[in-house]
Order: C-alpha cells, then structure tokens, then sequence
C-alpha cells in the first residue's frame, strides 16, 4: 500500500524537476544550441564535458523525481546527494570561466531543495526513524 503523499512532498518534486530542467537548459547551453541568456558559460575550456556532466545530473533529476513522487524513503536521500553534487556543479563550473549570473538559478534551485529536504518535517514525511517519535 503506498503512503499518502503530503503537499510538501509534491512541492519538493515539482522543485526537483525545475532543478532537472536547468540542468537540461545548462546542458543545451554547454552544447551551444542553446543561447546564453544569463551570462557565458565556459568548463575550463571543454564545454563538452559541462555538457556530459549537467546532462547527467539532469538524467538523474528525472529518475529522482519518479521516486519523490511515488514517495519512495530513498528518493529524500538521492534528492539530497544530487541537490549537494548540483550545487558542487555550479561551483566548478564558476572556477571553470563561467559568470555566476549564468548558473545562479541553478544554486539557487539546488539550495532551495537541500535547505527543504533537510526540514524535520520532511525526513519525517519520508519515515526518518530520526523523527519518527516527535
């Protein structure tokens, strides 16, 4: 029998899939067949490899939100360690030439996810024996 499904928990993965769509425009703009709206995107001078690892990161935002939604107890772990690995992302990507107008909406996303998944109320929406007693 699956678990109800609080709001939090949808707005949690309606988030996640924002954060995967900016990973997706960020991969389509490492690819150049996207514009740079924001400002240039550059990976150490390899955009291919941007592209790779954002395209990634966005694959993986995607098999993520599939477990938010279906309220799996991994999903929250997952969703942590990507939104960290995102925002980590962003980081190099700003060392590797990029401006930090062009990747802010995604540490901005990214640090949205992490600062709500780490809310007591939603590890205990997902059965953290941690605050399954209060």
């Amino acid at each position: 029998m699956q678990p109800h499904r609080p709001f939090g928990i949808t707005v949690l993965a309606i988030l996640a899939g924002i954060a995967g769509v900016v990973a997706a425009y960020h991969t389509l703009q490492y690819l150049h067949i996207l514009p740079f709206s924001l400002g240039g995107l550059s990976f150490f001078g390899f955009d291919l490899w941007g592209a790779l690892l954002w395209g990634l990161l966005a694959v993986i935002y995607a098999w993520v939100v599939s477990m938010l939604w279906t309220m799996n107890p991994q999903g929250w772990l997952f969703v942590v360690i990507l939104s960290g690995l995102n925002l980590i992302m962003a980081v190099l990507s700003i060392i590797g030439a990029s401006t930090l107008s062009a990747v802010a909406p995604a540490i901005v996303v990214n640090g949205v996810i992490l600062l709500y998944c780490l809310l007591p109320g939603t590890k205990r929406a997902f059965g953290s024996p941690e605050y399954a007693r209060t």
